[in-house]
């Protein structure tokens, strides 16, 4: 069959799983739980016949959507903590990847151009980062000490206020999604030449492992988690301005759920981060070079594995264990 004959044939079918998903409650969970045996074989035809088509992608997400609104009810309400980080983030982080791919590559981009802007204009750096920072750092540069700047105050005074303003810039990042993104990317694009710029000011100074050790101890969750929101944002945009068959409503509804939901996910490493911003940081310049290595990978694989590794497992356990019932 032609595929175009094939999606006139099931069009219909599909977008009640639609409808039926949008709803906060299932009317008639017997009825789409035998209708999502059809779905499961219209995917595993689509795959056989129309390997390379978006249709496939578009099937697949459906049946991940719809087994999660059958199958995982219970499990939802015995425990919700648990569902929500093991299955419910992964199925939305897997449903949206392409949204991470953005935030990502648009956030690396800025990064670069903050380096770069700062390595060919010697006021860059005193303008993006302000000249009373940029001269205290240069004076802690001079005394031995780079990042003499998270030495300051206490420890929970330090984690409390770190803790806050990163959670500040992550809900901001989400909620300017409402603009279509364009104020999603504007923070990105703020945050990211902020850090590019910053990095570069320590390489030139001759100083740039005696800082990144010390900044990227909690820098590694701490960035790795604007992106997230960065991509939550984007969701929110796209789905003012994309909303497919849904009326725009509908569409901005679920962005906002699904975005806010991705935007909770981030919340255990900004707590993290904060934490060792606080508590760890400030002993970089006397922790053993391998401690400090071990920090930084281990914590930015946790947060990799997590947004980048694990949907794609809980996407794949979810369809097989759809295939066997």
């Amino acid at each position: 069959m032609r595929e175009v004959a094939f999606i006139r044939q099931n069009k219909e079918k599909w977008l009640q799983f639609e409808k039926a998903i949008s709803q906060k409650e299932i009317e008639n969970p017997d009825e789409l739980s035998d209708l999502y045996l059809h779905l499961i074989n219209d995917l595993a035809y689509a795959q056989t016949y129309y390997k390379k088509s978006k249709l496939v992608v578009y099937l697949n997400n459906l049946a991940v959507s719809v087994y999660q609104k059958i199958y995982l009810t219970k499990r939802e309400k015995a425990n919700f903590f648990v569902y929500f980080f093991t299955v419910e983030v992964p199925v939305l982080l897997y449903k949206y990847r392409r949204y991470l791919l953005y935030s990502f590559v648009f956030f690396l981009l800025s990064i670069l151009m903050g380096a770069v802007s700062a390595a060919n204009d010697d006021s860059f750096i005193r303008l993006i980062l302000g000249d009373g920072y940029v001269n205290s750092t240069l004076q802690n540069i001079e005394n031995g000490d780079p990042v003499a700047v998270y030495k300051g105050g206490s420890n929970w005074g330090s984690f409390i206020g770190i803790t806050y303003n990163n959670l500040k810039v992550g809900l901001t990042s989400f909620v300017f999604g409402i603009t279509g993104g364009i104020g999603t990317a504007y923070v990105l694009l703020q945050n990211g030449i902020m850090v590019g710029a910053f990095q570069y000011m320590f390489e030139k100074e001759g100083v740039l492992w005696e800082s990144a050790k010390g900044i990227w101890i909690h820098g590694a969750m701490e960035i790795f988690a604007i992106a997230i929101e960065g991509a939550a944002g984007f969701i929110l945009g796209a789905s003012i301005l994309f909303p497919k068959t849904y009326s725009r409503l509908v569409s901005f509804k679920r962005g906002m759920r699904d975005g806010i939901k991705i935007v909770i996910s981030t919340f255990p490493f900004t707590f993290a981060a904060g934490f060792l911003e606080g508590y760890v940081t400030r002993f970089s310049d006397t922790m053993p070079n391998f401690l400090a290595l071990l920090i930084i990978f281990g914590t930015l694989g946790l947060i990799s594995y997590y947004y980048l590794i694990y949907p794609y497992k809980v996407n794949k356990k979810i369809i097989n264990a759809s295939f066997e019932k």
